[in-house]
């Protein structure tokens, strides 16, 4: 509650005898509604909104030096301000002179308000507050801070407060900020509200995690580095693969370079923990790219059990019988020296794109890792690839038929976001270990088939002369029924097709994603279709990711929107409206 320090701004407010006669006296000055309070033979100022939910403090009771707000019972040291809930917050007070037997205020603002909500945000997560986040995040961004400055502030949370490490709140977080880009400006305080409450609630009653040192002479030889790692992942040592991470990034090693070490180990089994490993790493390296590589020892550290607990599908039926995926795909591996020397010089000439898609929608196995090896004798580079692949992998969601069970969806979510972190993860860095990752996508966009029997038919792609601000305004309204699958992705379509502007569009896509409750899945999804369909766009299989983005979001709304309800409080508070009051 400091002030500044250089002025004070003192204002006559009221008399003396009329605050000690009343007992509690409220007044406005200014912008600024007071509670005077006569207490002992002193005379306090007070804001008179209390800050948890905007009550009138004047109604409140002073017992003991101790306001308490009867709305929600919030308790108030009276001559600070300070908060012994800090669900609430503390009351703004105000340094009060007594001049002639007048009372002055002095209204001078804090010294620095963004401090204030930055602890305010600390305290949210910490205490698991969704309110408390919200109101921080609405009142930062809404002093000029840069997004990036919250999300730091859950980032670096995240990895500390949460003994296992990267999970799915800080996959949220970075989600949600790879979004921002593509939100209209009153849609960002949402979009942070709600990957910050994620960590907040995935880190709830967790143990914290503590450092493991780097190596005492630190190395900079990382291939060392990266062969133990791959070792220790391998038998399942996280405290040796954790000190493997510390040491490289203390050594030296880059972005590059880690992203190398990390999806080498990542790739080394087959679809391991059904992909969320590898989305993770391309998850964590995106964050880094936000806040900066002095980041990278707590943030990559932190997706060590991640690597070290996961099920591989060596161990799964699926992938051994009735064929054995994973014979077939060792034999693939065998083969890719000589495909890629084979291609280096063609590199840049390959056009065989739609071919190789169908090859990967169909149904034998072996033509799928033939095709793969074939393209990268063609001069298709790895990224190449991994792009196709997605893409497959993106039709299974978009041909997805509702005649499947509803848990199937996420089937179908598990391989596109696993291919989209691939080739993400290509496009950072090329590498013989990561192509293994595209050939595993591959194998489970084949296993996934089932889910497109029947195949939902992709909508028209004529032209249309439809009016696009009308069909983009069907889209709330429809997201408020279930199961409006196929009608989203209809509206999508032919959206794009009538040429409407895909930045309103994914701007629209992206606050019916924030008006429901959070849910991981469908968030991995939206992320992972903007992200491919970015890199496609202009062509007719971005107009089908972002098909295969609303029919997944159709699918899952609309939700109970309690988390929004929380955030609208925030809003209507930062405003200034009286909750308290009936609304006409």
């Amino acid at each position: 509650m400091s002030r500044t320090a250089e002025r004070s701004d003192y204002v006559r407010v009221a008399q003396l005898s009329d605050v000690q006669a009343a007992g509690c006296l409220v007044v406005h000055v200014r912008d600024h509604t007071l509670a005077l309070f006569c207490h002992g033979d002193q005379i306090c100022a007070v804001d008179n909104r209390c800050p948890h939910m905007g009550f009138p403090l004047n109604r409140g009771t002073v017992k003991e030096g101790i306001l308490t707000c009867h709305w929600h019972h919030a308790r108030f040291d009276l001559a600070s301000g300070g908060t012994f809930d800090q669900w609430a917050d503390d009351v703004p007070v105000f340094p009060v002179e007594i001049r002639q037997g007048e009372v002055w205020v002095d209204l001078a603002p804090r010294a620095d308000p963004r401090a204030h909500h930055r602890q305010r945000l600390q305290d949210g997560l910490e205490r698991n507050i969704p309110l408390v986040i919200g109101k921080a995040a609405i009142r930062l961004l809404y002093e000029g801070a840069d997004p990036v400055e919250p999300f730091r502030l859950g980032l670096d949370f995240g990895t500390r407060y949460r003994q296992a490490g990267w999970g799915q709140g800080l996959t949220m977080l970075t989600c949600m900020m790879n979004l921002l880009p593509h939100l209209g400006a009153e849609d960002l305080p949402r979009a942070l509200y709600h990957g910050l409450s994620a960590v907040a609630r995935d880190c709830a009653n967790m143990a914290p995690r503590f450092r493991v040192h780097p190596l005492p002479a630190l190395t900079t030889d990382l291939a060392r580095l990266k062969a133990c790692f791959r070792r220790f992942v391998e038998v399942r040592d996280a405290e040796g693969a954790e000190r493997c991470i510390v040491s490289a990034v203390c050594g030296g090693a880059n972005h590059r370079q880690m992203a190398d070490l990390l999806f080498a180990a990542a790739t080394d089994h087959r679809y391991i923990q059904i992909g969320h490993v590898a989305d993770f790493t391309n998850k964590a390296l995106e964050a880094l790219d936000r806040v900066g590589w002095e980041y990278a020892e707590p943030v990559l550290a932190s997706l060590v059990s991640s690597y070290t607990s996961a099920d591989r599908m060596e161990e799964s039926a699926a992938w051994r019988h009735p064929i054995d995926l994973i014979a077939l795909l060792e034999k693939a591996f065998e083969q890719f020296p000589r495909a890629l020397e084979t291609g280096r010089t063609r590199k840049g000439s390959w056009q065989n794109r739609d071919a190789l898609v169908q090859v990967l929608l169909g149904e034998d196995p072996q033509a799928v890792a033939d095709a793969l090896l074939a393209t990268l004798r063609e001069g298709g580079s790895e990224e190449e690839l991994a792009s196709a692949v997605a893409y497959a992998a993106a039709l299974r969601i978009a041909c997805f038929h509702t005649s499947n069970e509803f848990g199937d969806w996420d089937t179908a979510l598990h391989t596109f976001t696993f291919a989209n972190a691939v080739h993400q993860g290509l496009r950072r860095v090329p590498s013989r270990e990561l192509l293994r990752g595209v050939f595993d996508a591959a194998m489970s966009v084949y296993l996934d088939r089932f889910l497109n029997v029947p195949a939902a038919r992709l909508p028209e792609s004529d032209p249309t002369d439809e009016d696009t601000e009308m069909l983009l305004g069907e889209l709330p309204a429809l997201l408020d029924r279930q199961q409006q699958v196929n009608e989203a992705g209809s509206i999508v379509a032919r959206y794009l097709h009538g040429k409407g502007k895909p930045e309103r569009l994914l701007a629209v896509l992206g606050r019916m994603l924030l008006r429901e409750d959070r849910d991981f899945h469908t968030i991995q999804t939206i992320d992972a279709a903007f992200r491919q369909y970015g890199l496609l766009r202009g062509t007719s299989a971005a107009v089908h990711l972002v098909v295969a983005a609303a029919r997944y979001l159709a699918a899952h709304a609309p939700t109970l929107r309690e988390q929004g309800q929380t955030l609208q409080i925030a809003h209507r508070l930062h405003r200034g409206e009286r909750l308290f009051e009936p609304q006409l």
